[in-house]
Formats: C-alpha cells, sequence, structure tokens
C-alpha cells in the first residue's frame, strides 16, 4: 500500500500533491525512487480477516450474537432448500397421493441436518472456533436432493 501525507494512495487513481496533478497510473510506472522523491512510502498491505466475524484483524465480533445470527440464517437455509417440495406434503394431505420414501427421507435429511448443524455453532465457545467451523467444510455441505441427479442426467 502507498502511503502520502499519512493517507493511502490507490493504483490507478488520480492524485494531487503540492500543486501536482498526477495521471492514474502514475503509481505503477514510477520508480521507487521518484515515489520517495514526493514523500511517498510503501507499507504492507493490511492483514485480510473475515468481515463476517471480526471486526478487525485480531477484533472478534461478539460470540452470542454471531451464534444466535448463524443459528437463525441456518435454519432460514433449510426452509429454502425445503420449500420447493412443500406441495409433496400438501398434495399428500390434499388428495392421499402419497409423497415419495426417497423424497421424505431426504426432507428428514434436510432437518436432522440443520440441527445438527445448530448444535455445533452452539457449542462453539469463541468466535475463532465459530469461523472455523462456518468456513470449514462441514457447514455449507447439504444432503443432496433426491431428483437433483435425475434432473442432471436429463440434461
Amino acid at each position: 500500500m502507498f502511503i502520502l501525507d499519512g493517507r493511502p494512495l490507490s493504483p490507478d487513481v488520480p492524485f494531487e500533491h503540492d500543486g501536482i496533478s498526477y495521471p492514474a497510473n502514475w503509481l505503477r510506472l514510477a520508480s521507487p525512487e521518484e515515489r520517495a522523491a514526493i514523500g511517498i512510502t510503501e507499507e504492507p498491505d493490511p492483514a485480510p480477516y473475515d468481515q463476517r466475524f471480526y471486526w478487525a484483524p485480531d477484533l472478534p465480533k461478539d460470540h452470542a450474537q454471531l451464534v444466535e445470527q448463524w443459528t437463525q440464517q441456518t435454519r432460514v437455509t433449510a426452509g429454502t432448500l425445503l420449500t420447493p417440495t412443500d406441495w409433496y406434503v400438501v398434495r399428500e394431505l390434499d388428495n392421499s397421493t402419497p409423497t415419495p420414501v426417497e423424497m421424505k427421507d431426504w426432507r428428514q435429511a434436510i432437518r436432522i441436518d440443520c440441527e445438527a448443524k445448530v448444535a455445533a455453532i452452539e457449542a462453539t465457545t469463541t468466535t475463532e472456533e465459530l469461523a472455523a467451523y462456518i468456513t470449514g467444510a462441514d457447514y455449507p455441505t447439504w444432503p443432496t436432493d433426491p431428483y437433483a441427479s435425475k434432473l442432471e442426467a436429463e440434461k
């Protein structure tokens, strides 16, 4: 990151200094000596951090609030997965056409997986643990719709 007069400069953005306008490509084309001559210093970029869990590097958000947020989000995701197949249940209640067993099994697997994810979220004790679980391989994985492979095969 380039700094001039205590402010960061963005590459490919024009800037002014001491009454002189510099074009957008000046930082890229200038040598380190030319940049230093007008007072531009270069510092390492700030450490990246996941803004879903941290306010700044090494400044985690409140764990209890995050647990509540991610629990709610997990249940919303499960509901979103189930909603397109709710008609099976309504049809069964309406005219006694049975819902296919594989569909019932999948819907139950979604509910079981949701509660397992919520339990894992609630079992975390720190923001770091929660972030590791949410960004890990297990959290974003849900049971596959039994008809998804059939639809893909028909394409």
